[in-house]
C-alpha cells in the first residue's frame, strides 16, 4: 500500500512540474533590457492552454508584456504594448516594441497574434513582472542559442 501512495505522490509531482513548466518562458535576446536579460525566465499567462483561456488578449493595456506570433520573425517575440487603436475595419490591434529597440515592431499585432502574457504584480500594467533571473541560460547553451 505504501508503495502505491509512493508512486501517486511521484507522479503527481511529475504532473504539477509538467504544467508549471508550461507557464515558463527562457527570453532569448535582449531586445527587452534592462527589463529582463537573454536568460532570464519569465512566468506568463497564455490565452490558450490545453482549451483553457488563461488570458483574454482582447481585453490587454498598454504596458503589458506579451508573447506573440510574430509576421516578420519566425519564432514568438516577447515586447511590450505601447499603444493600441482600430484599424480601418475596425478591428483592435497593439502597437508593441521591445524596451530595448530604438522603434515599433514592424507591423501592428492583432489579438489572435496573442499567444501570452508575462505576469505582473502591482497597480500598473507591465510593473514588477515576475522573472527568474539567468535560470534560463542552460536552455539556452542546450539549444545552442
Amino acid at each position: 500500500m505504501t508503495d502505491t501512495k509512493e508512486i501517486l505522490s511521484y507522479i503527481a509531482i511529475i504532473l504539477i512540474g509538467i504544467l508549471l513548466a508550461q507557464h515558463l518562458n527562457v527570453v532569448v535576446s535582449g531586445s527587452m533590457e534592462p527589463t529582463f536579460a537573454r536568460g532570464d525566465v519569465v512566468v506568463i499567462q497564455k490565452t490558450n492552454f490545453l482549451g483553457l483561456s488563461e488570458l483574454n488578449s482582447s481585453d490587454l493595456n498598454v504596458g503589458d508584456v506579451v508573447i506573440y506570433d510574430a509576421t516578420w520573425f519566425p519564432d514568438p517575440v516577447i515586447h511590450r504594448i505601447i499603444s493600441k487603436g482600430t484599424d480601418p475595419n475596425g478591428r483592435l490591434y497593439y502597437v508593441i516594441k521591445g524596451d530595448n529597440n530604438p522603434e515599433p515592431d514592424q507591423v501592428p499585432v492583432y489579438p489572435e497574434q496573442i499567444q501570452a502574457q508575462v505576469i505582473s504584480f502591482g497597480p500598473n500594467p507591465g510593473e514588477s513582472l515576475f522573472i527568474i533571473p539567468w535560470i534560463g541560460q542552460i536552455t539556452l547553451w542546450i539549444r545552442g542559442l
